[in-house]
């Protein structure tokens, strides 16, 4: 139980210091980036999606303790969250970068 909100809580703080604008550094492949690429993003774009994917995760992780071990729940749950990273992955790569 701990360890759901301690997860959770983490999360949603990681998602208060991206969306700030302090984070740009904590987000994967863009802080590894040349300058050049970087341009190609709307960085607050990409900073909104980061933390609502954040808060997302979150959720899942205390949703995760509610559910307990009830397997049928905690596959369906797993699923909707892969649905929802495969979501964000396509948002990042077209609605935040710049055409």
């Amino acid at each position: 139980m701990i360890t759901a909100f301690i997860s959770a809580a983490l999360f949603i703080i990681l998602a208060i210091i991206i969306f700030i604008g302090k984070g740009d550094m904590l987000i994967a492949g863009y802080n590894t980036a040349p300058e050049e690429e970087r341009k190609k993003f709307y960085i607050h774009r990409l900073r909104l999606l980061v933390a609502i994917f954040c808060v997302i995760t979150a959720i899942f992780c205390s949703l995760l303790y509610f559910i307990g071990e009830d397997m049928g729940k905690v596959l369906t749950a797993s699923v909707i969250f892969i649905v929802i990273t495969i979501v964000f992955v396509i948002l990042a790569n077209t609605w935040a970068k710049k055409k």
